[in-house]
């Protein structure tokens, strides 16, 4: 029988795989097991009256929705961020690079309150809007706004390393051989960061999905318009309607697994893709 191991030099790999599987059946598979078993006790019918409820359908509507937009507005801007911090030195590039992270640090009831206040229509932003008809605060406008400052900093973190890895001698090489700047940064440059951008993508849009903190201060939580479903699951738990809160989560977990399997699926065709054509 063939050995399916690798051989290697470091020890311990029985007890570190050990370790590792037990860690992530006692922290992610458990948990999630009981949410599916939790969810079966309701029978099939129940469960799919529930799922397709309008408030629920809608309220699934504005969180996949709207974490949509915002991880792909990052996945522009956050490109253009990395770029600027890797490519330019410039005076304050090291403090704008910190600030970057302040989305982590930051807790997320404080960036809700803050966003609310200035994207209300009498705040600093949202009165500039104001006049012309847009109202962003308490829309599902607002909540793309907190999301997109939410996930920034995932897509900037993911990228950024592997830009510094890309030999400016290469764009040097493009240039020399007749290639222009846009087919320098479509041709040389973006085809080795797509695995990067689409992993920022996945980790913003993940984040955005199960956000609440930032969101319910800005989103004016009003049924069937602004309302996320991480609120009407905790709704659904005041209610003490266990099953049906436990069913709405059932349901985002296996709308956001399709969605991450999906995108993986990409890195792995664009890794493969780029490795053919190098």
């Amino acid at each position: 029988m063939k050995n399916w191991r690798q051989p290697s030099i470091l020890p311990g790999f029985g007890l570190t795989l050990g370790y590792t599987i037990f860690y992530l059946t006692a922290i992610i598979l458990i948990p999630l097991a009981a949410l599916v078993w939790r969810s079966a006790s309701l029978g099939w019918d129940e469960f799919v009256a529930i799922a397709l409820d309008e408030r629920t359908l809608l309220a699934l509507k504005v969180s996949f929705g709207c974490s949509l937009i915002a991880a792909s507005i990052n996945a522009v801007f956050g490109v253009l961020t990395a770029w600027v911090l890797v490519r330019y030195h410039f005076p304050g590039r090291r403090l704008l690079d910190a600030i970057i992270d302040l989305p982590f640090a930051l807790p997320t009831a404080v960036a809700g309150i803050s966003l609310a206040a200035l994207y209300a229509p009498k705040g600093w932003i949202g009165s500039l809007f104001a006049p012309l008809g847009i109202k962003i605060a308490f829309t599902p406008l607002g909540i793309v706004v907190a999301l997109v400052f939410v996930g920034l900093p995932f897509v900037v973190r993911t990228v950024q390393p592997v830009m510094q890895e890309i030999d400016r001698e290469v764009e040097e090489v493009a240039a020399t051989l007749g290639a222009n700047r846009f087919q320098t940064i479509s041709r040389v440059i973006l085809p080795g960061l797509v695995p990067a951008i689409l992993t920022g993508f996945a980790l913003a849009f993940a984040r955005a999905v199960g956000e609440y903190g930032s969101v319910i201060f800005i989103a004016g939580n009003i049924p069937y318009v602004s309302e996320i479903a991480p609120l009407l699951i905790v709704i659904r738990l005041e209610e003490f309607n266990y099953a049906g809160a436990t069913s709405i989560a059932c349901i985002m977990l296996i709308i956001s697994f399709a969605m991450l399997l999906l995108i993986n699926l990409l890195q792995m065709w664009s890794r493969r893709r780029y490795a053919n054509v190098r």
